[in-house]
C-alpha cells in the first residue's frame, strides 16, 4: 500500500508540473494576430470542427471509464494501479519539460485562449494550474483555455494508456474489446486532429513516447533478470529504473489476467475468471 501511495504522489506530483508548465508557456505562445499555425500536412487539408474536441474527450471519458472498471475488478488492482500511476507520472513528468522547452504557434484560429497576464507571479500561475486540475485537462468543461500545450498530445497519451492497459490486462480471448479499445482511441486521435487540437508530430511524437514506455516497464517487469542491475542490462540506464525495481521488488513476473467481486458481498460474485493465457 506504501509503494501505491508513493506511485500516486508522484503520478499527482508531476501532474501539477505539467499545469504549471502549461500556465507558464500561455504567456509565451506566439500572438496569432501575427503568427498562424506552422504548416501541417493534416491540418492544411482539413477544415478546423471545433465540436470535434467535445468527441475526442467524450471518447476519453469512456476510455478511463472502461480502465477504472477493468481496475475495480482485477484481482492485483494494487499492482495495476501502481503502475498505471507510475508510467503516467513519467509521461507528464516528460511533456512538461517538451512542452516548456519549445512553444508552438497555436494550431487552430478558433480555439478560445484565455487573454495574457502582465505579469506571472506565483499566484498567476498556481491560480492557472488549479483550474486546469479542477478540469481534469479537458476543454468540455470550459476550465482549459490556456494555450501551448503541443509537445507532446496530452489526449494522445490517455487515449493509448488505456488501449494498452486493456490489451494487456484482460484475458486474449477478449479480442473483440482490445480492438474496441484501440478504434475508440483511433477515433478520439483522429477527431482531435480535426479539432485543430494538436499538430500531427504532437501525435506522433505521444504514441510513440507512450508505448515506448509501456514497453519498456512490462517487459523489465515481466524478466526478472531485467530487474537486476549489471553492465549487459542496458534498461538499467534508465532514469528512472530505480524508481521501477522499488515498484516491482516483491513482484515475481507477469501479472495473471485474473478477475473478481472486490467485496465481500454478495457471495456469487466472488468466481474468478481465466488467467492469462485464457
Amino acid at each position: 500500500m506504501d509503494s501505491l501511495l508513493s506511485a500516486f504522489l508522484f503520478c499527482l506530483f508531476n501532474w501539477f508540473l505539467t499545469t504549471i508548465s502549461l500556465a507558464l508557456v500561455h504567456e509565451r505562445v506566439p500572438d496569432r494576430t501575427h503568427y498562424g499555425p506552422l504548416p501541417d500536412v493534416f491540418l492544411d487539408n482539413v477544415p478546423a470542427a471545433d465540436w470535434a474536441l467535445d468527441v475526442s474527450e467524450i471518447l476519453i471519458i469512456i476510455s478511463t471509464t472502461s480502465c477504472m472498471i477493468l481496475l475495480f475488478f482485477h484481482k492485483y488492482r494494487s499492482i495495476v494501479m501502481r503502475r498505471v500511476f507510475f508510467l503516467l507520472g513519467v509521461l507528464y513528468m516528460m511533456r512538461a519539460f517538451t512542452m516548456y522547452a519549445t512553444v508552438m504557434p497555436v494550431a487552430s484560429r478558433t480555439y478560445y485562449c484565455s487573454p495574457k497576464s502582465n505579469h506571472t507571479g506565483a499566484a498567476v500561475i498556481t491560480l492557472r494550474a488549479i483550474r486546469i486540475l479542477v478540469g481534469m485537462g479537458l476543454s468540455i468543461n470550459g476550465q482549459h483555455v490556456y494555450c501551448g500545450d503541443y509537445i507532446y498530445s496530452g489526449h494522445t497519451v490517455i487515449l493509448t494508456v488505456s488501449s494498452l492497459l486493456i490489451q494487456e490486462y484482460t484475458p486474449r480471448k477478449w479480442r473483440p474489446l482490445h480492438w474496441l479499445s484501440w478504434l475508440v482511441t483511433c477515433l478520439g486521435v483522429v477527431f482531435v486532429m480535426v479539432a485543430h487540437g494538436h499538430y500531427t508530430v504532437d501525435v506522433l511524437i505521444a504514441y510513440y513516447v507512450t508505448t515506448r514506455v509501456f514497453w519498456m516497464y512490462h517487459t523489465m517487469a515481466s524478466n526478472t533478470i531485467l530487474k537486476q542491475n549489471g553492465p549487459s542490462n542496458y534498461l538499467s540506464r534508465l532514469w528512472w529504473y530505480c524508481i521501477f525495481t522499488y515498484f516491482e521488488r516483491n513482484v515475481g513476473g507477469v501479472v495473471p489476467r485474473r478477475y473478481e467481486w472486490p467485496l465481500p458481498w454478495p457471495r456469487h460474485f466472488l468466481s474468478k475468471y481465466p488467467d492469462r493465457n485464457s
